[in-house]
């Protein structure tokens, strides 16, 4: 199945089962899926592994699943964090922004010394934004 196709169908309790699986990094059962993410029922667990295994995003070894094929196109995978790309981004501008306002402050706010203050902070925004409704959204 295409990249494209495979991240269709992560959406929703899809998605959570496939974050779950990718934080765990190790195989797990249907029933610990279940439990953990507090699904109504195995079956439940069961479907959306399916369904994940069908897009060949996960394998099922007797009865435990993990992931085959890892799927981020807004998140760095450190271990078993998943972290939105924005973030870095965002604590890049962070540091210029810092820096502006502590090493490269003239005596006399000047003109461009706004300009670039405010063009800072704008891009720091823009990037806290976009990294919270990654977060928010749980999309890959």
């Amino acid at each position: 199945m295409a990249d494209e196709e495979s991240s269709d169908i992560l959406r929703g309790t899809t998605l959570k089962v496939y974050l779950f699986l990718l934080r765990k990094g190790e195989p797990v059962g249907v029933r610990e899926v279940q439990r953990v993410l507090n699904l109504s029922s195995p079956s439940v667990a069961l479907y959306h592994l399916s369904k994940l295994e069908d897009a060949g995003l996960v394998k099922n070894k007797c009865g435990n699943y993990h992931v085959n094929r890892v799927v981020l196109k807004s998140y760095v995978k450190i271990g078993h964090l998943l972290i939105p790309r924005y973030f870095f981004y965002s604590m890049f501008a962070f540091i210029v922004l810092l820096i502006e306002l502590t090493l490269l402050k003239p005596p006399v706010i000047t003109r461009e010394y706004f300009f670039s203050l405010a063009t800072t902070l704008l891009f720091f925004s823009f990037f806290c934004y976009e990294t919270f409704r990654t977060m928010r959204r749980g999309c890959l």
